[in-house]
C-alpha cells in the first residue's frame, strides 16, 4: 500500500511539474495568485493583476467564448514618437498601467507596457464591453434584426413581459435612462451590481434576464440617467436574441474579422450561456485601439458600412447627464463636450477617441479602487493624461 500511495504522489508531482513548464507566465501567475471567488470588486490588487490578464482561463468563473479573426490584419504602423510633455512612465506607474497605446492618424505614436503584461497579452475589458454591445445593436439594425430604438425592450425579450421593463424602449435601455431602481455602488456587497452575477436564474430564464425582471420602479423611463450594469447585460440578451446568434459570433462576423483584429478575442459567459454585455471582453491592447480606429472611421469594416447611416454620431453624442461632471452619456459611450468620447470599465481600462484629431488611446490598468469614487483619483488624472495628449497633437499641428 505504502509504495502504491508513493507511485501515485510521484505521478501527481510529475504531472504537476510538466503542467507547470507547459503553463505561459501569465497562467503561472493565476496559478500563484489564484481567486478562489468570483468576486471580483473584492479581489487583492496581486489576484487582480493576475487575473486581469487570464479572465478566461480561471476555474471559478463560467465559461468563455472565442471571438474569432482571420489573417487579414489591419495595419498598425509607428508613426513619429508622440512628445506628450508629460513623465509617461510615472503616470502608467502612478495608474499602475498594463498596456498604454495611442494612435494617431492611423499610426501608432506610442506604446508601452507595464505589470509585466506585453502586446501578445490579452487583458479583460470591464465595463469597456458595454460600448461594444451597443455597437452591436446598432450592426442589429443595419442588418434588419432589430426595426427601431424606438421598440419595447419586451418585444425582443418576452421574458421581461410584465416586469418594470414593459414599457422601457431600446433607446431608454441604451442611454441608461430606463427610471428603473438600482445601485452599481462597487464597494457595498448588497449592492445589485455585487449580487446579480451571483443570482440563481429561474428555471428557462436567462440569469440577468431573472434578476431584472424583479427590480421596481424607482422613475418614469426616460427622465432619470443612472449606470446600470445589468441593463447592459439586457442589451447583450436583446441583440442576441433578435439575431438568433451569440454576441460573440456576431462581433466576429461585423467587426473583429473584416476590420482585421490582430489576435483573437474572448468573451466570458453569463451561467446561462449568454455572454455578459456589460463587462470581460478579453482582447489584445493593440485590438482594442483598432476597435476606436472602427469607431473613427464611421464603422466601416472591409470598406462595408456595419452600422447604420449616422449611428457613430448618434451613439456618441450627448443623450442624458450623468453624476461625473466631465462626462455625458450616449449609447453605452462617455460624452466629452470637446466632441471626444470614451468607452470606460472599471480599474482603469478604456479606449478614448477624439475624431477631430483623429486620435485613439487604448489603455488597460489595475487602479487600487475601481472607480475615483471608491477614495482614488485615477480616473481625474486619466482625464488630465488624454487632455495632455490632445495639447500635444495641438502642437505639433502648429510647427
Amino acid at each position: 500500500m505504502r509504495k502504491w500511495i508513493i507511485g501515485i504522489l510521484t505521478v501527481v508531482v510529475v504531472a504537476g511539474g510538466i503542467f507547470w513548464a507547459a503553463a505561459d507566465k501569465d497562467m503561472r501567475r493565476l496559478i500563484l495568485n489564484l481567486p478562489t471567488n468570483t468576486d471580483v470588486l473584492f479581489w487583492s490588487i496581486s489576484q487582480r493583476d493576475a487575473a486581469f490578464r487570464a479572465m478566461d482561463r480561471m476555474p471559478v468563473l463560467a465559461k468563455s467564448r472565442i471571438i474569432s479573426t482571420n489573417k487579414k490584419v489591419h495595419p498598425l504602423p509607428t508613426g513619429k514618437p508622440l512628445d506628450v510633455g508629460t513623465d509617461v512612465d510615472g503616470y502608467m506607474k502612478d495608474q499602475r498601467t498594463a498596456a498604454l497605446v495611442i494612435v494617431q492618424d492611423g499610426k501608432i505614436r506610442l506604446e508601452k507596457y507595464g505589470l509585466d503584461f506585453g502586446p501578445d497579452g490579452r487583458w479583460t475589458s470591464f465595463s469597456v464591453a458595454k460600448s461594444i454591445t451597443s455597437t452591436l445593436v446598432g450592426a442589429a439594425i443595419k442588418d434588419g434584426y432589430i426595426k427601431n430604438l424606438s421598440d419595447k425592450v419586451s418585444d425582443y425579450i418576452p421574458d421581461l413581459r410584465g416586469s418594470v421593463y414593459d414599457n422601457v424602449t431600446i433607446k431608454q435601455l441604451l442611454t441608461m435612462t430606463s427610471g428603473v431602481k438600482w445601485n452599481e455602488d462597487y464597494g457595498d456587497p448588497k449592492s445589485d451590481v455585487a449580487l446579480f452575477n451571483a443570482h440563481k436564474a429561474e428555471p428557462g430564464v436567462d440569469a440577468t434576464v431573472s434578476y431584472m425582471r424583479n427590480l421596481t420602479r424607482d422613475v418614469p423611463p426616460g427622465t432619470k440617467w443612472v449606470y446600470k450594469t445589468g441593463e447592459t447585460n439586457l442589451i447583450g440578451v436583446l441583440a442576441s436574441s433578435a439575431t438568433n446568434k451569440n454576441l460573440s459570433d456576431y462581433l466576429a462576423e461585423k467587426i473583429w474579422q473584416p476590420f482585421g483584429m490582430e489576435q483573437g478575442a474572448s468573451w466570458i459567459l453569463g451561467t446561462t450561456g449568454h455572454e455578459i454585455g456589460g463587462c470581460c471582453m478579453q482582447a489584445s491592447t493593440r485590438d482594442f485601439a483598432r476597435f476606436g480606429l472602427f469607431m473613427l472611421g464611421e464603422g466601416f469594416a472591409d470598406g462595408k458600412s456595419v452600422l447604420p447611416d449616422g449611428w457613430v454620431a448618434e451613439a456618441t453624442m450627448k443623450h442624458a447627464d450623468t453624476d461625473k461632471p466631465d462626462y455625458g452619456y450616449g449609447y453605452q459611450w462617455w460624452t466629452l463636450n470637446d466632441g471626444a468620447y470614451s468607452a470606460r470599465g472599471i480599474f482603469g481600462q478604456g479606449i478614448f477617441i477624439d475624431t477631430k484629431r483623429k486620435l485613439v488611446i487604448a489603455s488597460n490598468s489595475n487602479w487600487p479602487q475601481a472607480t475615483d469614487k471608491q477614495g482614488g483619483d485615477q480616473g481625474k488624472k486619466r482625464l488630465a493624461f488624454y487632455r495632455q495628449v490632445q495639447q500635444a497633437i495641438d502642437r505639433e499641428a502648429k510647427l
